[in-house]
C-alpha cells in the first residue's frame, strides 16, 4: 500500500499546499468504506473550514486527478478505494520485485539498537520462562534489522553473585554424588535445591558460601574462580544446543563478570557526580528525588561486594561508550521493573543525558498452573524438553498423514519448534502466560503449524501449475477482484512491520501472519486456481506465489521456519 499512500499524500498536497509529509493516510475504521483514508481535521485551521466540508471539496478536486482510485467524503474523512486491477497488480508487484525483503525499509540506516536478551543463568537449567526473553528478543532484533537499523544482540549471562558463592560450597560437599560432565545442567540444580534445603538447619553453609563469594570478587586464581570457570564453561555448551534449535544468535556472549574490571571505575564515576552516600557502612544512591519513598540504589554492600544493580550500571555505560546507541532495550521480565526503575534513577540523577533511550521491554511471566516456577524449589520445566515433546509430536502427525514426506525429522523439528515459538510471540508480551503442555503442543488453530502448513500448501500449488505448464499467460488482474481482503492485507504487512518495531511487539507480526493465512485459505478454497482461463490462472498464480513470499519473510523475522512440504 505504500505506492497508493505517497500517491494520495502527493495529490493532497498538490491540492492544499500542505507538505506531504505532514498529511497522514490511515486506515478506515470500517473496511467497507474504503482501503485507505484521510482526516481532514488537520486541515481545518489552514483553510479556515469545517472537516466535513474540506473533505466533500477535496474529494471532487482529486476524483479529477486520480487515475484508478475514487474519492469518497465521509463526513470529516476522505476514504479511497483502489480499483481492484490495479489493487492487485500493484501490490502483487510490489511484493515479486522486493521478493524475501519485501516490507523492509531503511527507516533505522545509520541509527543502533542495542538488545539485552535471553540472559539464563550459569549452572541452571533453560526452563520454559527463558524462552520468552530469548524468542522475543531475537524477534525484536530480525524486526529491527529488516528496517535498516545496526543492532547488537548481546547474551547477558548472569555468571556472578552469591550465588556462585552457594554453587561452590555445594559442590564441595555433595559435588562426588551428582555426574558433572554428562549431565550438567540438571545435576547443578539438583546441587542447588539441595543447598537450599539444608541452608536453614546448616548456618555454615551461609558462611561458607559467603566467604566463597568474596573470595570470588578478590581476583584471586585459587579453587574458587577456577570452579566457577568449570561451572561457566558447562553451562554455555548446554545453552549453545538449546539456541541452535532455536536459530538464535548473539553479537556478544558477556557475563556479568566480564564487567568486572569496570566496577571501581563505574562506582568512582557515580560518586563523582555527587550522587552517593554512606548508609550503614554500605554505599547507597539515595533516589527519592526521583519519586518519592523509592527505595535507594545499593552500590556496594558492607563487606565490600558489589550488586547486580553496579554491574547493570557498569555494563550500561559501557555499552553506550563503545555503540553510542539510539536505543538500548531490555527484554526482561516485568518482575524487574523496579530494578530498572532503579537502574534509569541513577542515570537521572546523574544527569546522563541518554537516559531516556535506556528501555525496559518488559513481558509477563509464564507461570505452571500450580504456581510459579522456581529453580530453588525445583519447580521447572525444561526449555529442552519442551523442544522434544513438540518435534516428537509433530512427528506423530507427519507419520499419520503424510508417511513418505522426505526429510520427515528435519520437518518435525522445524515444525514443533515454530510450534513453540509461535506460541509465546503470538500474545501482546506483556501478558502472563500459564505454561499448559495441550496448548503448547496443539497445532490446530491459529498456530505456527498452520501458518506453515499454508505456506506449504502454496507451494503445492506452484509446483503442481509448473509441472502442467500453466501460469505463463499474461495475468487478468480483474480477476482478483474477490480476493481484495487478501490483496489488501498483504499490501499492509510493511505498516505492520514499522509498528511492530516502534512497538518492539512481535506479537504484531505473529497476529499479521494467522489472519493473512486464514484469509489465504479462504479465497483459495472458493477459488481454483490451476486449469481456469489462462489469464485467469496467471493471476491467481501470480497473487498465490505473493502469498507465499510474504508468509515466508514474516515466519522468517520471528524465526520460524518456512517449510516446502509438511
Amino acid at each position: 500500500m505504500q505506492a497508493f499512500e505517497t500517491q494520495l499524500r502527493d495529490a493532497l498536497s498538490n491540492a492544499t499546499g500542505v507538505p506531504a509529509a505532514d498529511l497522514r493516510i490511515e486506515n478506515p475504521r470500517d473496511p467497507a468504506l474504503g482501503d485507505l483514508a484521510f482526516p481532514c481535521f488537520v486541515l481545518a485551521k489552514a483553510l479556515k473550514k469545517a472537516p466535513p466540508a474540506i473533505a466533500a471539496e477535496l474529494a471532487a478536486k482529486l476524483n479529477d486527478e486520480l487515475e484508478g482510485i475514487e474519492a469518497i467524503a465521509t463526513g470529516p474523512y476522505i476514504n479511497f478505494k483502489v480499483e481492484r486491477g490495479l489493487l492487485a497488480k500493484t501490490i502483487v508487484g510490489e511484493i515479486e520485485a522486493q521478493g524475501s525483503q519485501y516490507g523492509h525499509g531503511t527507516d533505522g540506516a545509520g541509527k543502533t539498537i542495542v538488545i539485552d536478551l535471553s540472559s539464563p543463568n550459569i549452572a541452571k537449567p533453560m526452563s520454559v520462562g527463558h524462552l520468552r526473553s530469548t524468542v522475543i528478543g531475537a524477534a525484536i532484533q530480525r524486526i529491527h534489522d529488516a528496517l535498516g537499523y545496526r543492532t547488537v544482540g548481546i547474551n547477558h549471562i548472569g555468571d556472578w553473585g552469591i550465588q556462585f558463592g552457594k554453587l561452590v560450597t555445594a559442590l564441595d560437599r555433595w559435588g562426588s554424588e551428582v555426574d558433572l560432565e554428562s549431565d550438567p545442567i540438571k545435576a547443578l540444580l539438583a546441587l542447588y535445591v539441595r543447598y537450599h534445603e539444608e541452608e536453614e538447619g546448616d548456618p555454615t553453609l551461609a558462611e561458607q558460601s559467603s566467604k566463597n563469594f568474596q573470595e570470588l570478587e578478590s581476583g584471586v586464581d585459587g579453587h574458587v574462580r577456577k570452579t566457577w570457570k568449570r561451572l561457566t564453561e558447562l553451562s554455555l555448551r548446554e545453552f549453545d544446543k538449546i539456541y541452535s534449535r532455536l536459530g538464535v544468535t548473539f553479537d556478544e556472549v558477556r557475563g556479568e563478570a566480564f564487567y568486572e574490571p569496570y566496577l571501581e571505575s563505574t562506582i568512582e564515576r557515580i560518586q563523582a557526580a555527587g550522587v552517593t552516600q554512606m548508609s550503614e557502612g554500605a554505599l547507597i544512591v539515595d533516589l527519592t528525588p526521583i519519586r518519592k519513598k523509592m527505595a535507594p540504589c545499593l552500590l556496594r554492600k558492607t563487606d565490600g561486594t558489589t550488586l547486580y544493580a553496579t554491574r547493570d550500571l557498569a555494563a550500561v555505560f559501557h555499552r553506550h561508550e563503545l555503540y553510542d546507541f539510539d536505543r538500548c532495550l531490555y527484554v526482561v521480565g516485568g518482575d524487574q521493573k523496579f530494578h530498572f526503575e532503579q537502574l534509569k534513577g541513577v542515570l537521572k540523577r546523574m544527569n546522563v543525558a541518554w537516559e531516556p533511550k535506556v528501555e525496559h521491554i518488559a513481558f509477563g511471566m509464564m507461570n505452571l498452573p500450580e504456581g510459579k516456577m522456581s529453580t530453588r524449589e525445583g519447580r521447572v520445566v525444561f526449555l529442552e524438553d519442551v523442544l522434544d515433546r513438540a518435534a516428537e509430536e509433530a512427528r506423530k502427525i507427519i507419520a499419520e498423514k503424510n508417511p513418505e514426506l522426505a526429510n520427515a525429522d528435519v520437518i518435525a523439528e522445524q515444525v514443533g519448534v515454530g510450534a513453540v515459538v509461535f506460541n509465546d510471540l503470538k500474545r501482546e508480551r506483556e501478558k502472563d502466560i500459564q505454561f499448559v503442555w495441550e496448548e503448547v503442543l496443539t497445532f490446530e488453530g491459529e498456530t505456527g503449524p498452520y501458518v506453515q502448513y499454508t505456506h506449504a500448501r502454496l507451494g503445492s500449488i506452484l509446483r503442481k501449475a509448473a509441472e502442467a505448464g500453466e501460469g505463463t499467460a499474461d495475468p487478468d488482474w480483474r480477476a482478483l477482484e474477490d480476493a481484495a481482503p487478501l490483496i489488501l492485507r498483504l499490501g499492509r504487512f510493511p505498516a505492520v512491520l514499522r509498528s511492530a518495531a516502534e512497538h518492539a511487539e512481535p506479537s504484531e507480526i505473529t497476529s499479521w501472519l494467522s489472519t493473512c493465512a486464514r484469509e489465504v485459505n479462504a479465497w483459495y478454497t472458493q477459488h481454483r486456481v490451476l486449469g481456469q482461463e489462462a489469464g485467469i490462472t496467471a493471476a491467481r498464480l501470480r497473487l498465490v506465489a505473493a502469498a507465499k513470499s510474504a508468509l515466508a519473510g514474516g515466519l522468517a523475522l520471528l524465526g520460524v521456519a518456512a517449510p516446502e512440504e509438511m
